[in-house]
């Protein structure tokens, strides 16, 4: 026999391969199996314990099928309306309001929103576009301000502001109508956009917020070194503690748009001019038109102009969403 030969591995016969392929196979079942006992075992000691390790969590039927059925209640309006946005005005009088209709009107039915009544329905965008940018931006600046400085300044009648503020945050706005239409027809400002935008630049809520967020997200002595190294009150608010209230600002700016943009009673009392008014307002007008003398239904285009309203909404969450969940692991690791 040569050297050669006797060098070689020996080669595996075809059972000999299928044999160890089983074993192999056997092996990795076993491991599973004391990987799944183990996860098992470390789920009962954190039941045990008290708290749950997020990397290895309990599955519940329960929960799945509950969330399950909040996430269809939470999207069955909107399927619904980009359903019955693709409908003529006899399609959506004619047929099953979670069916197509015979003919596909989506485009039609967009053209027509923005081609009725003169392109109203345009102003009614842009007033509301103006409403939200001067409003809710106002009221967010405010609250992150106002935030600030409660949480990080200490002066006389700061308690009396927290109880003042606590308190309003408890009083309903639609409680406050009234009394601002009155103070408003004293100072001659109802039919006009400062109707809607001086009562939407305070925001309680968002004030409260970031007067918390503040608290714990900027730490004291980030604050005092700055100050020891020169800096001023400004250039420490915006250049050191502004980065780090991102996830409270994006939270307080979605707060405050969604409540001007879906406003819908404070503008009913104050404005009687339809170029004044916003989207809910237009919107709830056309619904309203069938019902009045000589009125055309038009249901197609009530239901495509709730669906262009609630598209710049959908995009904000999505691109603010980031933000968000940086925000729920800030104070996750303890210093």
């Amino acid at each position: 026999m040569s050297a050669a030969t006797v060098g070689a591995p020996a080669r595996l016969t075809d059972a000999e391969l299928r044999a160890q392929e089983k074993a192999a196979k056997k092996a990795e079942r076993e491991r599973q199996k004391r990987i799944a006992a183990d996860e098992k075992a470390e789920r009962k000691r954190s039941a045990k314990a008290g708290f749950a390790n997020v990397n290895n969590p309990r599955r519940s039927t329960l929960m799945t099928v509950l969330c399950a059925i909040f996430a269809v209640y939470c999207l069955f309006p909107f399927v619904y309306l980009m359903i019955n946005a693709t409908k003529t005005q006899a399609d959506f009088t004619s047929t099953f309001g979670l069916g197509f209709g015979k003919s596909f009107a989506l485009w039609d039915n967009i053209v027509t929103v923005f081609t009725y009544q003169d392109g109203i329905f345009a102003r009614w965008f842009i007033n509301t576009i103006l409403y939200v940018v001067v409003g809710a931006g106002g009221a967010t600046l405010l609250a992150i301000m106002g935030g600030y400085a409660l949480a990080k300044f200490r002066f006389p009648g700061r308690k009396a502001v927290f109880a003042i503020i606590i308190g309003a945050i408890s009083v309903p706005g639609i409680a406050l109508a009234v009394p601002q239409f009155l103070l408003f027809a004293k100072l001659n400002l109802t039919n006009t956009p400062w109707a809607m935008i001086i009562p939407s630049l305070v925001s309680t809520f968002g004030l409260y917020l970031m007067w918390i967020f503040s608290d714990q997200a900027v730490p004291d002595e980030l604050l005092e070194a700055a100050r020891v190294d020169g800096a001023g009150e400004f250039r420490t608010f915006f250049q050191i503690s502004l980065p780090l209230l991102a996830p409270g600002i994006v939270t307080t700016a979605l707060f405050t748009i969604v409540a001007t943009w879906n406003n819908y009673f404070l503008p009913l009392i104050m404005l009687k001019d339809s170029n004044w008014y916003p989207l809910t307002i237009g919107l709830n007008q056309w619904k309203d038109q069938a019902s009045t003398a000589g009125g055309q239904a038009i249901q197609n285009l009530v239901i495509t102009g709730s669906l262009i309203t609630i598209i710049p909404l959908v995009i904000a969450f999505l691109c603010l969403q980031k933000y968000w969940q940086s925000g729920l692991a800030a104070g996750a690791v303890k210093e």
